[in-house]
């Protein structure tokens, strides 16, 4: 499909957000947004496999091409981490058994493509994105799970479509070996200055 439409997920063990963008006209719209509610689920695995039905039934309404999902947070305690881990990696699971692409942001890389700042609040992002979409106050869901997942979609919208660099390859090296000329070498002569 060609990127056509995107499947954001804000990953919780609670409550996991997700927005589903449509980009298939000049501008991105939204096609739904809302959360995956687990609160009442006891057991975890009960919970994992909750995260597991609904991603795949958002993946078989919509027929998303990409998936973005938010990388955890590394300054939660361990336990927290784990948790969101086998969150996320279920929701990535469900997704790319339905083909679909992934990609994976920080929350500061979202929090900077929404709203300029990496260290913005969940208020602040939900702001900025009803002020994007043109959403009215009704539209706007009681939790910020949602919006921050529609932010994911977003953030991934945004940074798909920037140009490309002229350097080719993605690590040190491959810069290096394009770029040798710009390489400062104390062991060669530099031409005497007069």
């Amino acid at each position: 499909m060609n990127g056509d439409i995107i499947l954001g997920i804000d990953p919780g063990t609670n409550l996991m957000g997700y927005g589903i963008l449509d980009c298939r006209k000049s501008q991105p719209e939204i096609m739904a947004m809302g959360v995956i509610d687990m609160r009442k689920c006891k057991d975890v695995y009960e919970k994992l496999d909750r995260i597991h039905q609904r991603v795949t039934m958002l993946a078989e309404q919509f027929h998303p091409s990409e998936m973005a999902i938010e990388a955890p947070f590394c300054g939660i305690n361990v336990q927290s981490m784990l948790k969101l881990g086998r969150a996320q990696g279920v929701a990535i699971a469900a997704a790319i058994s339905h083909h679909i692409t992934i990609a994976e942001y920080a929350p500061t890389k979202i929090k900077m493509a929404i709203t300029g700042q990496g260290g913005a609040s969940k208020e602040q992002v939900a702001a900025m994105l009803q002020h994007i979409f043109h959403l009215d106050k009704e539209a706007m869901l009681p939790y910020l799970d949602a919006t921050d997942a529609l932010g994911v979609a977003y953030c991934h919208y945004l940074h798909r479509n920037r140009p490309q660099s002229t350097c080719r390859g993605n690590s040190w090296k491959d810069f290096l070996q394009q770029n040798s000329n710009r390489i400062y070498n104390p062991t060669k002569k530099m031409p005497a200055k007069d």
